[in-house]
Parts: structure tokens; sequence; C-alpha cells
């Protein structure tokens, strides 16, 4: 097999679940679009969190040219991407009791605010104590996960639920336990992992969605412009003033 060939297959495999989930997700996805466009004409706020690499997709989301600028990140110190030494800190913060409300509790985030959480397994402490107090404290949920964790794993949280079992509205990626596609002849270990591709994928698409949505109801959609067009940077500056008070990351 070619080193080609091999990118040839996985380029087929994240088409293959780009694919899929575009099928399989999409009641979900005008779902969660519509739950992100009934926050934004009602003033809420909006928020996305994502520990370890499922940041990504949240991050993606966030200060984006094209996107809305009043989605802001949710950060928790020591899980926003492997931005910590050693980067396996980051994984163990995962599995701490009580991190994820202590944050949220500190955050922003008030009741009638939309808050997304992006986690592959969904199994870990922070992810569902984060969507669980979300919920307690009167935010929406959306969340973006792989159903398979919950049907071939166990819980590694003293709930013994899943994400999934704390959401308003749940997108499935689609992804098999393990987050791999690709297997190679003397290579012991599956790789060339695509969560990340296609989770991204779903972001995007739910606030495509939210966007459409707020313009079918006479709502200026708040979107912001690539900084790098003529203009773009003075346009942004009078969204950002327009919605101040929904924007966390300035």
């Amino acid at each position: 097999m070619s080193e080609q060939s091999l990118a040839e297959e996985f380029f087929d495999a994240a088409t293959t679940l780009l694919a899929e989930v575009r099928t399989t997700q999409a009641e979900a996805i005008s779902a969660a679009g519509r739950l992100l466009a009934d926050t934004l004409a009602s003033s809420g706020r909006a928020f996305a969190y994502g520990a370890g690499h499922s940041a990504l997709p949240a991050q993606d989301v966030v200060y984006r040219a094209g996107g809305l600028a009043v989605l802001n990140l949710l950060p928790v110190p020591g899980a926003v991407g492997v931005d910590v030494r050693p980067a396996h800190l980051g994984s163990a913060l995962e599995r701490v009791a009580g991190l994820a409300g202590t944050v949220l509790e500190a955050s922003p985030a008030r009741a009638g605010d939309l808050l997304v959480i992006v986690s592959l397994s969904g199994r870990n402490v922070l992810p569902v104590e984060m969507a669980s107090r979300a919920r307690e404290l009167g935010l929406t949920v959306v969340g973006v996960t792989s159903l398979a964790y919950a049907e071939e794993t166990q819980p590694s949280n003293a709930t013994g639920t899943f994400l999934k079992d704390h959401c308003d509205v749940v997108l499935d990626n689609r992804i098999p336990v393990g987050d791999t596609t690709l297997r190679h002849e003397g290579v012991d270990v599956p790789f060339a992992p695509a969560s990340t591709v296609v989770a991204s994928a779903l972001m995007q698409a739910v606030v495509a969605t939210a966007v459409g949505l707020l313009a079918e109801r006479g709502i200026e959609p708040p979107l912001l412009r690539s900084g790098n067009v003529d203009g773009g940077l003075a346009a942004n500056e009078r969204v950002f003033a327009e919605n101040a008070q929904r924007i966390f990351y300035r």
C-alpha cells in the first residue's frame, strides 16, 4: 500500500462519516440550530466547551470569520486542547469531580443561555458534570458525542451516565470507539482519527442553521468578517460594540 493510497483511504473514511452524519443527524442539527437561534433571539448568550482534542471543534466556532460573534469558549483551565505539560495532565483533569461545576458557576453563563459540549466518548467526569450542572442552572445543553461509546464502553464517572443523558439535543458524530479509521499491515495500532473533522463539521452546520433561522425571523445575525478583507476589521468592531454584553473573549 502506497503513502498516497493511505491518504486516499483516510479521505474516503472521513467523507463517508461526513455523509453519514449529514443523513442521520439532519433532524438533530436542525433542532440544535433552532435552540441556538432561539437563545440568541431572546438575548441569551452561547458557549462552547470541549476537553482535550474535543476542544478543537468548540474553538472552531469562536471568534471566527463567517461565524457568529456571540459564540464564546467556556474554558476549563488545563483542559483546553493540549495546552498543559505534561499533556496527559489534561486527560487526568477530565476525571476530577467538582471541577466542571466550579468552572461553570464562576463563568458568565446563566439561566437561559446555551452551552454546546463536545466530548467524543462522553464518559468522563468533566463533560458529564458540566452538562448536568448546566441544566441544573437553567442552561440549554447540546451535546456532540459518539453514541457508540455509550453502547460499547462503561462510564468513567460516579453517576454511571454519559453526556448524552444530560442534553436537550444530542448530535451523534458516528465515530467508532477508539477514534481511528485506518489499519495497515505491519502496524499494530489503528490510526488516522477523524473525530475532529466530523465534530467541526457538525458545529458549523448548527451555526449555519441558526444563521438562516435568525435571518428568516428578520434578525440580523451577528456575523464576523475576515480581518483580511477590506473593511472587515471596521465591520467587526461594529458587531462587537452592538453585542458587547454577550461577548466574553474580548
